[in-house]
Order: C-alpha cells, then structure tokens, then sequence
C-alpha cells in the first residue's frame, strides 16, 4: 500500500513539474537554466518512479 501512494504521489509530482518546465520553456527557452533545471529534476523523479514501478512487480 505504500508503495501505491510513492507511485501516485511521484506520479503527482512528475506531471507538475512537466507543467512547470513546459511553461518555462516556452517563456524563456529550451536551454536557459531554469528549464534545463525543471528538466533535470523531472528526469530524476521519473528514474525514481521507474525504479518503485519496477520493484512493486
């Protein structure tokens, strides 16, 4: 059950923060450090999620 809610929450998270570096991207550029910012965060919690989805099966 704990799992579940890591994954839904991380789920949450991932989806937020996609916004997030979407929005900056189009306001201020795919590379400026800010969206290369939300980008690497993004890129870390999907690697988590990928990881808790992989071990829960």
């Amino acid at each position: 059950m704990l799992k579940h809610l890591k994954r839904t929450v991380l789920y949450k998270n991932i989806n937020m923060l996609k916004s997030q570096m979407i929005k900056s991207g189009m306001e201020n550029g795919i590379s400026s450090p800010e969206t290369i910012k939300y980008s690497q965060e993004l890129d870390n919690l999907i690697y988590k999620y990928q990881c808790l989805v992989k071990t829960t099966y």
